[in-house]
Parts: C-alpha cells; sequence; structure tokens
C-alpha cells in the first residue's frame, strides 16, 4: 500500500463521510451497503442525475459514485455540472454490473483513496477519478446540448428532437412523435418517461398495429367479468395499468377508427370504461403516440379523426430519416461493432458503401446490416465492403 503524507490522513479521521451513489440499478445499492459496512459511511443514492442534484444539494454527497449509465442525463455531462456547482465532491466512476470502480487518472484524495481500498478490499488501487481533461473532453463533446441515452446524432435536426425531449419531458403534456419506421420514435418515449416526474412509475406501451382489432379496445380499456364470450374475470386495461405513470401508443395512425371515439374520450376526460362496465375510472396517465405515417393525409382520407389528431399533437417530435443524417453512420456502425464483434473496426472504404446506401429501413436496417457484416468478417477484425450486404 503507498504512503500518504500524515497530514493528508487528518482529512479522513472524520466520524462520518457522506457518499452518494447515483444509479438506476437498486441492486448495486444493496451491493455497496455490504461493503460499506460500517459507520464511518454513509451512503445514500439517487436513481438519475435530476435526484442526484436534490441530494447534492442538502449536502448527501462529500464522494459521488458515479453510474456511467444514467436514466436522464449523460455521465460526463453530469460530472461537468456537479464539479461547477459543488465544490470539493468528488467523482468517482462506477461500474454499474460489476460494482468495480473504473480507474482514472487524476491525483487521489485521502478520502478517495480510503473508499476505494474499502470497496477493492485489497489495499493497493489508485482512486477513480474524472480528470480535469477528461471532464474538459465531456464538455467539448457534449457542446452544451442536450443528448438522450441509446441515441447518437450529431445534426441539428437530431439536437432539435434531443433538445425537445428534454424541453417537454417533465410537463404532463401529450407528445406525438413522427418518423419513418426504425428512426428511433420508442426511444424518445422512454427518454420521455425517464426524464419525467413519473420515471418510477410504470411505462405501458402498446403497438396499435400489432394487435387485432377485435382484441385491442379489451387491451385498452380492459373489460368487466361477462362481458364477452371467455371474460372469465374482470381485467383492467392497458391504460388502467399505467395509472401515475405513462402510456406509449405506438404506430397510433393504424388504431381503428372505431375506437378513436373512445381513445379522443379518455384523453380529453382522463376517464376509461371497461368493456361491459357502467363505472367511468379516474386514471392520471401521461400519453406519448408515435407513428410513423403522415396522419393528416389519414384525416383527409377519413381514416383518422382530426380532433384526436389535434388532441395528440400537441407537441409534436419529428425525427429525421438515416438518409439525412449521413454524418451519423460511421459512429452509429462502429457503436453497433463494438456490440456485435468487441475490438473490431471498420474501413473507410466500407463507412463509404453504407453512406451510399438509402437506408429504406433506416438506424435498424443499419444495425442488421452491421451485425451481418460481424458474421460474414469471421475471425477478420476489420470490416470491408465485401462484408456489406445492403
Amino acid at each position: 500500500m503507498s504512503v500518504l503524507p500524515q497530514t493528508m490522513f487528518r482529512e479522513t479521521e472524520r466520524s462520518t463521510i457522506q457518499v452518494l451513489l447515483v444509479s438506476p440499478n437498486t441492486r448495486l445499492l444493496r451491493e455497496l451497503r455490504n461493503k460499506l459496512d460500517d459507520a464511518r459511511w454513509n451512503l445514500t443514492a439517487a436513481s438519475s442525475g435530476a435526484e442526484a442534484f436534490e441530494c447534492l444539494r442538502e449536502n448527501a454527497g462529500e464522494i459521488v459514485l458515479l453510474d456511467p449509465m444514467l436514466p436522464d442525463l449523460e455521465s460526463g455531462e453530469f460530472a461537468a455540472m456537479v464539479i461547477e456547482q459543488f465544490q470539493g465532491v468528488q467523482i468517482l466512476s462506477i461500474n454499474s454490473h460489476t460494482g468495480q470502480l473504473v480507474l482514472g487518472t487524476a491525483s487521489p484524495t485521502p478520502l478517495s483513496v480510503e473508499l476505494t481500498q474499502k470497496l477493492y478490499r485489497d489495499g493497493n488501487v489508485p482512486a477513480p477519478v474524472f480528470s480535469p481533461a477528461q471532464l474538459q473532453r465531456m464538455r467539448a463533446a457534449s457542446d452544451g446540448r442536450p443528448s438522450i441515452r441509446g441515441m447518437i446524432g450529431e445534426g441539428d435536426a437530431m439536437h432539435r428532437a434531443f433538445e425537445l425531449t428534454h424541453m417537454v419531458a417533465r410537463r404532463d403534456t401529450t407528445v406525438l412523435v413522427t418518423g419513418e419506421s426504425g428512426t428511433g420514435k420508442d426511444l424518445i418515449a422512454q427518454a420521455i418517461h425517464l426524464i419525467s416526474p413519473r420515471q418510477k412509475q410504470p411505462l405501458v406501451v402498446i403497438n396499435c398495429a400489432a394487435i387485432p382489432e377485435s382484441l385491442l379496445e379489451a387491451e385498452l380499456f380492459g373489460y368487466v367479468k361477462g362481458s364477452f364470450t371467455g371474460a372469465v374475470q374482470s381485467r383492467i386495461g392497458r391504460i388502467h395499468a399505467a395509472h401515475m405513470g405513462t402510456l406509449f401508443l405506438d404506430e397510433i395512425g393504424d388504431m381503428p377508427l372505431s375506437l378513436q371515439s373512445k381513445l379522443l374520450r379518455f384523453l380529453e376526460q382522463g376517464e376509461v370504461q371497461r368493456i361491459g362496465g357502467n363505472d367511468n375510472l379516474r386514471v392520471d396517465v401521461r400519453v406519448v403516440a408515435a407513428t410513423n405515417v403522415h396522419l393528416l393525409s389519414r384525416v383527409k382520407e377519413g381514416l383518422f379523426r382530426e380532433d384526436l389528431y389535434y388532441r395528440l399533437c400537441i407537441f409534436p417530435i419529428k425525427l429525421p430519416p438515416l438518409r439525412e443524417r449521413l454524418e451519423d453512420i460511421q459512429k452509429l456502425a462502429e457503436t453497433f461493432l463494438a456490440k456485435y464483434s468487441p475490438g473490431a473496426t471498420i474501413t473507410s472504404e466500407a463507412v463509404q458503401v453504407l453512406m451510399a446506401h438509402d437506408w429504406p429501413g433506416n438506424v435498424r436496417e443499419l444495425r442488421n446490416v452491421i451485425e451481418r457484416a460481424s458474421i460474414f468478417a469471421g475471425t477478420e477484425r476489420a470490416i470491408q465492403p465485401s462484408h456489406i450486404i445492403v
């Protein structure tokens, strides 16, 4: 174990040290409490960046254990904001799956050395921290623009979508996400829920195109016992199941016209009536809808109610197709390749092949192409143009 000057150890003689774990992983919290099993360490937890700032304002963290996979903020963005707003707080990066600290390059403080030794139990590991140089790179990478976990976008259209998502998430406003199939509409819906105050409540998803019309009403609104053949017991619908949370209506443009009036009533009055029932059940649900069709065209064709369209499209977010954001193709391809073939690379010639394709299936199609390419490449460590089959 390295020897620190005696003056540095005086800082560690304090009775209680506030440690804040910032992670949505509840299992990790239990494991860390087992490791920090003495009275010296006062461990509290926050499941998101927003919740962590509330804890820090209440002086609940001298050392922050940061999970890089936060639901509402990028870890670099969060770290930079903490450094700027809470002087003296040290941030240590922790792997949310293994509970191991991720080593950095900055000089450790006595407290971080002691905590690291406690967590590793081997007594000789340098403190993992974000160095000033790392934080500077994080700030430069974010460029002050909001981002969304699981999505990549460097162009103005994607950044606008990210900005709108963050802007509306903390309200209860109904959102309509539009874009071609495979552009990531479901990720926007998930982000809206995870950033919102409803994040700890259910996110209920229903694909309006995947459920037969004869079953969709029962799935959405529920039914009472005996209301139809096979209804052997009463059941609440998906809308009721989302009470206090978020309901994501995917492919809303394919909802049968016969059900649209009942959905409109729910949106206007906040009530649902089960099939065969007489009682109106009050529900508190935030609605996010998504579609890959042009709803106004459906309105003109008489396939979609105009009043329902305007009730859903209070706050529209549009995602651009991949062919309009070619600047993201290489980074997306490298991200997918890291998943399917860790350590492999993609040649510039292969990237040019990707750039030349029209991508009617958008990001989903690109992901599939990269997965195939990793299989075709076999033991080769670089994706070549011959491996790209589109």
